[in-house]
């Protein structure tokens, strides 16, 4: 039997050999190019800049180069995950203080944080503090459950848990919210006393929201709800909008709201399901306070530290470790994944669920617990996109590039012919040294984060 020691030797041999290797420094110049990345895209070929006129070759790259894979999940891929946060962080921060082409004038606008949550489908095992003492009181199994207890958020009862009930409502959260959005609007035109048709002359109604699972294998949704004048982003709220105004029309949009949907059963037959909310709804004011303390102590929230908070929930949800990191082909792999026994079984139910019809997209999506919508959505008028920031850096790096030369481009022609070689390492040692190239750069990316915070 090989020892645990043995493999780890074997690995820091192959380790030793890889950086002995004669061409080491170029391969970590590749990874260092693609931030680390945990599964690079390979690329053969060549990129050239010519002089239009003359011919001349200003710059080129031939041969072999890596390109980042992009994932978003910092399970798959921590660098890329890492890249997407960041651009998060940016999305949501512009519409909350401004930045990115958006005015800095949002800051002054009512705008909340809310939290939708699923409704119970059955007791779970959770940690329970008296409402009024704050005192740690029995969970409904009669046990007390530390934090890393992996009971916590599993069915007492898995016999008579709703499974069904929990992977439809997930599957139909993404409608819920839109309905959710339609009601809000609605019941922002009845407090300002306007009528339907009239509250697009006088207000919008702007939001970024991203989902994150619970415990439990539930989605609950985080939104900025931003409200705006006739003309978003731009324009002044009306003088009638106040953070209390809008805080009782969420309440009751997330009261009110409701998809309902006839749905194949396992017996053949139809039945009529209704989809809502959880009783638990959390409203906070958003207030425009430059501190690195999520909460003001008030119940409400300070922008600057929210856009990080959304950030990190954004690429959380997206590298749970509770649902699979791709989809599921058949039973089998069901059978094989490292998961709990709870989350297990909403991956089957789905996957039953699935062989019905009209449901058979939750097969393609019952590796997320039938959550089948985005993790980061946000309203048009809310700020800027993925695509525009992603554009704006290939901009900057492409003007760089013409005032190195001191040329525009009508002087330049550019020439891109690459195809596709491969993914991903060749060896353990190699996956090793890439893990560690992402971690040095990170680690120099928060020093330097903190020392410009602190100078």
């Amino acid at each position: 039997m090989t020892t645990g020691a043995a493999v780890l030797g074997s690995i820091d041999d192959q380790i030793s050999d890889r950086i002995r290797a004669a061409d080491f420094r170029s391969w970590r110049k590749h990874v260092e190019s693609v931030g680390g990345c945990a599964k690079p895209i390979h690329l053969d070929g060549e990129w050239r800049i010519e002089h239009a006129e003359t011919g001349d070759t200003l710059a080129e790259r031939a041969g072999q180069v890596m390109a980042p894979c992009g994932n978003r999940r910092a399970s798959v891929c921590p660098a890329c995950a890492d890249r997407y946060a960041a651009d998060c962080f940016h999305l949501i921060r512009a519409g909350l203080s401004g930045g990115k082409g958006i005015p800095d004038t949002v800051a002054g606008k009512p705008r909340l944080f809310v939290t939708l949550t699923a409704p119970s489908f059955g007791p779970v095992h959770t940690q329970r503090r008296g409402a009024g003492s704050g005192k740690r009181i029995p969970c409904g199994c009669g046990a007390f459950h530390l934090d890393a207890d992996t009971r916590l958020g599993t069915p007492i009862d898995p016999a008579t848990y709703d499974y069904a009930g929990a992977v439809l409502w997930q599957a139909h959260s993404g409608d819920l919210w839109h309905r959710f959005t339609v009601r809000l609007r609605r019941e922002l035109a009845k407090a300002a006393g306007l009528k339907v048709r009239e509250i697009d002359q006088h207000a919008r109604i702007a939001y970024a929201k991203v989902a994150e699972y619970q415990r439990r294998g539930l989605i609950h949704f985080h939104a900025v709800i931003r409200l705006d004048g006739p003309h978003g982003a731009h324009s002044p709220a009306p003088h009638w909008a106040h953070p209390d105004l809008l805080t009782a029309a969420v309440e009751a949009a997330a009261r009110g709201s409701h998809v309902r949907r006839t749905l194949a059963t396992p017996t053949g037959d139809t039945a009529q399901h209704r989809f809502v909310w959880g009783t638990q709804v959390d409203i906070r004011t958003i207030q425009p306070v430059d501190a690195t303390k999520v909460e003001t102590g008030r119940g409400e929230i300070t922008d600057h530290a929210l856009a990080g908070y959304i950030a990190k929930y954004a690429t959380k949800g997206t590298s749970t470790s509770d649902a699979a990191d791709r989809p599921i082909r058949s039973e089998v792999d069901i059978d094989n994944l490292i998961i709990s026994e709870h989350h297990r079984t909403m991956i089957r139910t789905a996957w039953d669920l699935g062989g019905l019809p009209g449901l058979g997209f939750l097969r393609r999506w019952a590796h997320m617990l039938g959550f089948r919508g985005h993790f980061l959505t946000k309203s048009q008028r809310y700020s800027r996109s993925f695509q525009d920031l992603r554009a704006e850096r290939a901009h900057w790096r492409h003007t760089e590039l013409l005032e190195r030369f001191g040329v525009t481009d009508d002087d330049i022609i550019v020439i891109n012919d690459w195809r596709t070689t491969g993914a991903g390492y060749n060896t353990d040692a190699e996956r090793e040294l890439a893990g560690a190239i992402y971690e040095r750069i990170r680690q120099q990316r928060i020093t330097r984060y903190d020392r410009e915070a602190t100078a």
